[in-house]
């Protein structure tokens, strides 16, 4: 169930139900599928379909459409994790650190933790050199107690579509 906030004056709870998972799940794997494809893939008119996409994207389920990249070819063949702590945990740092990071076009992901760990980031990279520019101006932007990477020896399994 979710609440639809974009439609002046009134707001409404919009239930999903399976066609809209199905039209999801194909849109997850291929948002350039034409209406009348995506249509035929979830046994719906080009045009009710049209109308579940619009509700399902003024209801902020569907955030944006993007190209997804093979990051091999465009040079950045090169993904790390980094492991972060800190010995500053007030709001001043906590916005400079998030600031920081994402005026770094290589991070991909900064994610805050549980546990030991403070943040764990994603990102990609050229090669050694360009992680060292990247660690260099992280580093330089915000006061860290720890820094550790791990570089991906093999992408086992990568994917941006959700579990429906």
């Amino acid at each position: 169930m979710f609440y639809c906030e974009n439609i002046p004056r009134i707001m409404f709870i919009m239930e999903m139900d399976q066609t809209d998972r199905r039209i999801l799940q194909q849109m997850q794997l291929n948002s350039d599928l034409s209406l009348d494809a995506l249509g035929e893939a979830v046994s719906l008119s080009r045009n009710a379909c049209w109308r579940r996409i619009k509700l399902l994207t003024e209801a902020g389920i569907i955030k944006r459409k993007v190209a997804l990249l093979d990051a091999e070819a465009v040079g950045l063949p090169l993904s790390v994790i980094i492991q972060v702590r800190t010995d500053q945990h007030d709001t001043n740092w906590s916005a400079k650190f998030a600031k920081a990071t994402r005026s770094i076009p290589q991070i991909q992901g900064v994610y805050r933790m549980s546990g030991d760990l403070d943040y764990l980031i994603r990102a990609r990279v050229a090669d050694m050199k360009d992680y060292d520019r990247l660690y260099q101006k992280l580093t330089a932007s915000v006061s860290l107690a720890d820094v550790s990477a791990s570089f991906v020896m093999e992408e086992i399994k990568e994917t941006t579509a959700l579990p429906l």
